[in-house]
């Protein structure tokens, strides 16, 4: 049985600072619809198909159209499709990059055609070509999972699946690293094994893979997000070594909720992308506006654990 239907298998049986934005000229009442452009790094984590409803909700309630573009993890092919979107008249840009610095040349051009930039999940390397910067603290969901790790184990070897082109998962495995190794038992805790997962369901499961072909043994996997852990998940049930292995995603996605139901994952750091959403919306509005808004604006993640499970709605992001 493969990795996917693995998954699909377990998943039916849980289903039974201030900155200033440039001045731009606002009309009351109706006006001409302005053009929004939006680009995520994928369109194959759920995730950002939450967070884009919520801005398009926002946009389109304002008489406005939002035009998204799927780079399926390719900053090459998200650079010339901002392009594209700038030749359509964008007037904002909801940036999602694949590549935190190589994204730079698209945000110049955008800055050249005086097109509004926000930052969401990932941010970018240089951070004058945007207006504002949405997301989650994605440090402090990492400290969540090692605080949490810590609490359930007194030792562990503990695999990592990363994507460092990907700030947001960077940052995440920075924080639970970071905790671990300011803890007093530090020495007891040893990452054995690290690999890059892509921050997608088959790339980490392939990573999982490759490790466990090499002989690594581990109590613990943090995936530097839902995908990442859910394709350690599938990896591990196809090896049978599952058992006794706890691990740990970032989202709080529906997904890895059903697991955490069956009990077969350990936690997730939750975020909301409709907020981040919603929110990243309302900074463009004001931007447009000519209002001052926050250069960074972070949300708090909360973790999710079986034992608090029933505070959160399994199909549902978010509280």
């Amino acid at each position: 049985m493969n990795r996917k239907m693995i998954l699909a298998v377990v998943l039916l049986a849980a289903a039974t600072a201030l900155t200033g934005c440039r001045a731009a000229e606002v009309v009351e009442g109706e006006h001409d619809p302005r053009i929004f452009g939006a680009t995520y790094m994928t369109r194959n984590n759920p995730y950002f198909d939450v967070l884009h409803e919520a801005i398009e909700n926002v946009v389109e309630g304002n008489g406005d159209i939002v035009i998204s573009r799927n780079p399926c993890q390719d900053q090459e092919k998200q650079n010339e499709q901002i392009l594209e979107m700038l030749d359509e008249g964008i007037k904002v840009l909801f940036l999602n990059p694949v590549d935190w610095e190589t994204v730079e040349p698209a945000l110049k051009a955008c800055q050249e055609k005086g097109v509004i930039v926000i930052n969401m999940d990932t941010v970018v390397k240089n951070r004058e070509y945007v207006a504002s910067i949405v997301e989650t603290d994605n440090y402090a969901a990492g400290v969540q999972c090692a605080e949490d790790m810590m609490k359930r184990l007194d030792k562990a070897r503990i695999v990592v699946l990363d994507n460092p082109t990907q700030t947001s998962i960077s940052n995440r495995v920075q924080g639970f690293i970071d905790t671990v190794e300011a803890s007093a038992e530090s020495e007891n805790y040893k990452v054995v094994a690290r690999k890059c997962g892509q921050g997608e369901f088959e790339d980490s499961a392939d990573a999982m893979a490759t490790i466990l072909n090499r002989g690594v043994e581990c109590e613990v996997v943090l995936g530097g997000n839902d995908p990442s852990a859910l394709g350690a998940l599938a990896t591990l049930q196809q090896y049978h070594k599952d058992n006794d292995v706890l691990i740990y995603g970032i989202d709080g996605s529906p997904d890895f909720k059903s697991m955490l139901n069956l009990g077969l994952v350990t936690g997730t750091s939750g975020q909301d992308p409709r907020q981040i959403g919603e929110v990243a919306a309302q900074t463009a509005y004001d931007c447009l506006a000519g209002k001052a808004v926050e250069k960074y604006i972070s949300i708090a993640p909360y973790m999710i654990t079986q034992e608090n499970l029933d505070d959160y709605e399994i199909s549902g992001w978010g509280r």
